[in-house]
């Protein structure tokens, strides 16, 4: 129990001194107004919002960031990261200049505003966290500084006040070949220059960008770039670790403090929601218990290897089985047609015995019995990746879980050998992945190879966006754009009654 010293304070004041009650007792919240795109973060947003954008706002920009981790894990470009990005961020977080001229421009930046210091929050706890956190925020500063309109990021740059001045059009002349000679062009006279401090830019000095001058570096306008960013990752990082050591101290409220724990854990990889509209697939009519076989062709190799095993041994413990049967509930397959798959795939025992101890799990997990009243109907949920990956390891002869994560290396790639993965190149991939413990991005990358064609195809004719292909964090997502990709403009052509499939 700590206590406090208040020797010092006024007895006439120290009888009406309540830290947790008066301190905050009359707060003043003010609405933030945006006159930039761009921004530093430095002050924290004070106005009220609701717990649901708190949480939703904080989740968009999670999968934001989470992509672009995604493009770095997998060596795209800057150029290439940008193409990808555009549609990404359109969906999640939209950040338009002012000469949009857009109503939304104030929410769209309060939004980001927000969202920043709240995943500020839930990423400050670790070291780690809080690497990855500044990384992946100064990607994205960079990304959007880049795109920004040149004079709304001149006026913005100048309200930063970092102490650097403007080279004079007189300067220029005065050293115009020298000038000319750092920046390797002939003339300047198109080209903005300030001057720093030379102690602030040695990587420029050392690589001999800028022009030296009585102690001051003359700094082209192409490396204010370098500058800006440099500055925004300094002031996160200091930002950060001030955060880490106030958590302690902060008396949470009790509704957030969950919600900041599931941000931070879904760093892993991002959470992913699941609605009962994603079972339904253009083309696609209910599966059966009969299709499952030929469909499996589409799962992920979490199911792929729950499959194979219920095969192979005409059982699967619970585990595997509930996992197995929420990702069926989630494909569309109904209760009944979901009962009958698991009769006919323990095909070794007796019909009393699997009503007996079998039956009735399934019909739980479809919400036909027990739960409580509002789970009544629905049952349970189909598992995201960041439930299979955050899950403990299974024990001996169970099979559930994400392979990518519980399978040694070796036995790892024998299983995706087994499931036609053949590449050398996209196996040794794989495994540097997985020793890194990458494994949603390794998932992914064996999707994009498995569906390079189709993949190519709907990037070149425009029909599917950047967001429609973005990074797999559900089974049921894997199992839905794998059907499509492979059933491209085929219509009803894939499943016909749930059963007259062609390959």
């Amino acid at each position: 129990m700590i206590r406090h010293d208040y020797s010092r304070v006024d007895p006439k004041r120290r009888a009406n001194l309540d830290y947790k009650k008066r301190q905050f007792a009359n707060p003043e919240f003010k609405q933030q107004d945006y006159e930039h795109r761009l921004n530093f973060y430095t002050l924290p947003p004070t106005a009220e919002i609701t717990l649901e954008d708190f949480e939703t706002w904080a989740i968009n920009r999670l999968k934001v960031l989470s992509e672009l981790e995604a493009c770095s894990f997998r060596n795209r470009s800057p150029e290439e990261t940008a193409e990808y990005m555009t549609s990404i961020l359109n969906k999640y977080l939209p950040l338009r200049s002012n000469s949009a001229r857009s109503q939304n421009l104030q929410e769209e930046r309060k939004r980001d505003h927000y969202s920043h210091f709240i995943l500020r929050l839930a990423f400050s706890a670790t070291e780690d966290l809080r690497r990855r956190f500044s990384r992946l925020e100064t990607m994205l500063f960079r990304l959007r500084y880049k795109e920004d309109d040149i004079r709304e990021r001149r006026e913005f740059v100048n309200s930063l006040h970092l102490e650097w001045e403007e080279v004079s059009e007189e300067e220029k002349r005065q050293w115009s070949t020298e000038l000319a000679a750092a920046s390797g062009s002939k003339r300047n006279d198109d080209q903005d220059w300030f001057k720093v401090d030379w102690e602030r830019v040695p990587e420029l000095v050392e690589q001999r960008r800028v022009l030296l001058k009585m102690g001051k570096a003359y700094v082209p306008q192409r490396e204010q770039m370098s500058l800006v960013v440099a500055e925004y990752t300094k002031r996160l990082d200091d930002a950060l670790e001030l955060t880490a050591r106030a958590l302690p101290r902060l008396d949470e409220d009790d509704r957030l403090a969950p919600i900041l724990a599931h941000l931070s854990q879904s760093f892993t990889t991002p959470d992913a929601a699941y609605s009962s509209s994603d079972a339904s697939i253009d083309g696609l009519s209910a599966p059966t218990a009969n299709s499952i076989d030929v469909l499996s062709k589409h799962f992920p190799l979490c199911m792929q290897n729950l499959h194979m095993n219920l095969r192979a041994n005409s059982h699967l413990k619970h585990f595997g089985r509930l996992q197995y049967t929420l990702f069926l509930k989630g494909i569309g397959l109904s209760l009944e047609e979901c009962i009958l798959f698991w009769r006919r795939s323990f095909k070794l025992i007796t019909d009393e015995k699997f009503t007996k101890e079998y039956k009735y799990n399934i019909r739980h997990s479809y919400g036909d019995v027990g739960g409580d009243a509002n789970r009544r109907g629905r049952g349970y949920t189909p598992y995201s990746c960041q439930k299979l990956l955050t899950e403990p390891v299974p024990s001996g002869g169970q099979n559930h879980g994400c392979p990518y994560r519980t399978f040694k290396e070796d036995n790892l790639i024998a299983l995706l050998q087994k499931t036609g993965v053949s590449d050398r190149d996209l196996l040794k991939t794989v495994r540097e992945d997985v020793g890194k413990k990458r494994y949603h991005v390794a998932c992914n990358r064996v999707f994009e190879h498995s569906h390079k064609r189709e993949i190519k195809k709907v990037k070149d004719d425009g029909t599917w966006s950047a967001a429609d292909l973005d990074t797999i964090v559900h089974p049921n997502t894997f199992f839905k754009r794998s059907w499509l990709l492979k059933h491209l403009g085929e219509g009803n052509a894939g499943v016909v009654n749930g059963e007259k499939m062609e390959e």
